[in-house]
């Protein structure tokens, strides 16, 4: 059976992040995909995609002239004889959804998103019934596709769009004398909070004590905020905050750090979040998205009020001031990931939505 994995575009980042592990899963129970993406943007996932043995097709295009894009997606999808095509993201689901149902082949619809826009939400409430199978990438995000787009339970199964890797980097314990590193993975965008995680470094500054170790906070990420928040920085005389630009091997990244925060205002999933405990790191996240049902437990992190400056700093300097106590917090969010989020299971979900679209197939 032949997919066409339609995505809005190939920033790094995202929902382009899990697509080697999702393809080759898919592969493995069967299907031969082909990814489409809408536009380019930045292209930083294409190298990690074409080092999976994956080449996308990446259209010469931009992000509002919907009429090509939906025609490009239809002639790439018809040349290649695709039986099904599986949206990722909202302008793509939408313009899959349409070109699925003039090529009169299922459609099957990624929900990524914790929080949508308002008008998006509309759009995709009204198209509900346009995807034969909607899949959710978490189980929160799962709830709320029901809730809030009204889909039919027996026309939406969840994915994780995570799987643990055993051999992953691991992150070395912090030892006595050594500047405790920090570090966050993330766009430089309103959404991941690193505002008020400079605001947070403030108060921990402004209440450090003889026994916290001196630290460094490296944010891996690019965006339009950089300026701002440097200046913001520089206001609150913060001081141990890098920048250091946009990531491709976060699994090096994360092997250098001792602590992760990701101080987000809205999230979905956060694979992010999930691949810093895969490298045996503690965690303080912020109460959204999945991550609070992962960090259910203070033996692996701690959960944050979103947008709350005042208790992440009181996270921040809880643990600064025990640095010892960060990796044994680490082994057992390591132990966490891997057993919820293994790849047998996350194999054994594709297996599953691929029989179904294979009996959607075969009914047309």
């Amino acid at each position: 059976m032949r997919i066409a994995y339609v995505i809005n575009s190939m920033e790094g980042g995202g929902a382009q992040t899990p697509l080697p592990k999702i393809v080759a899963a898919l592969a493995k129970a069967g299907a031969r995909v082909r990814v489409l993406a809408l536009t380019r943007r930045n292209g930083h996932a294409i190298e990690r995609l074409q080092a999976a043995g994956i080449d996308p097709l990446v259209r010469e295009g931009g992000e509002s002239d919907q009429i090509a894009a939906y025609r490009w997606t239809c002639e790439q999808a018809r040349e290649w004889g695709a039986d099904a095509i599986w949206t990722s993201l909202t302008r793509a689901t939408l313009l899959g959804q349409i070109a699925g149902r003039r090529l009169g082949i299922p459609v099957v619809s990624w929900q990524h998103n914790a929080f949508l826009k308002p008008w998006n939400e509309r759009l995709l409430r009204w198209r509900a019934d346009a995807a034969d199978l909607w899949v959710a990438d978490s189980a929160q995000v799962a709830a709320l596709t029901l809730d809030r787009l009204g889909v039919a339970a027996e026309k939406l199964v969840t994915w994780p769009i995570f799987a643990a890797d055993p051999d992953a980097p691991q992150a070395r314990p912090w030892q006595p004398g050594e500047t405790l590193r920090i570090g966050s993975l993330g766009r430089l965008h309103p959404n991941k909070g690193y505002d008020i995680l400079i605001e947070a470094l403030a108060k921990v500054n402004a209440a450090a004590t003889p026994a916290m170790p001196p630290y460094r906070v490296a944010i891996a990420g690019e965006g339009a905020d950089e300026a701002i928040l440097r200046s913001l920085a520089a206001d609150r005389g913060v001081d141990q905050l890098d920048f250091v630009g946009f990531c491709d091997t976060s699994a090096d990244f994360l092997a250098g750090l001792h602590l992760y925060v990701q101080p987000s205002r809205r999230e979905g999933f956060c694979i992010a979040a999930h691949e810093a405990m895969q490298a045996g790191l503690p965690v303080i996240v912020s109460k959204t998205g999945e991550m609070p049902f992962t960090v259910d437990t203070p033996t692996i992190g701690r959960v944050v009020e979103v947008a709350d400056a005042q208790s992440l700093a009181a996270a921040l300097g809880e643990l600064l001031n025990a640095p010892h106590s960060l990796a044994p917090m680490g082994s057992a969010a390591r132990e966490r990931v891997l057993h919820r989020f293994s790849q047998e299971r996350f194999e054994l979900n594709a297996a599953e939505i691929v029989r179904r679209l294979e009996g959607l197939v075969s009914r047309r």
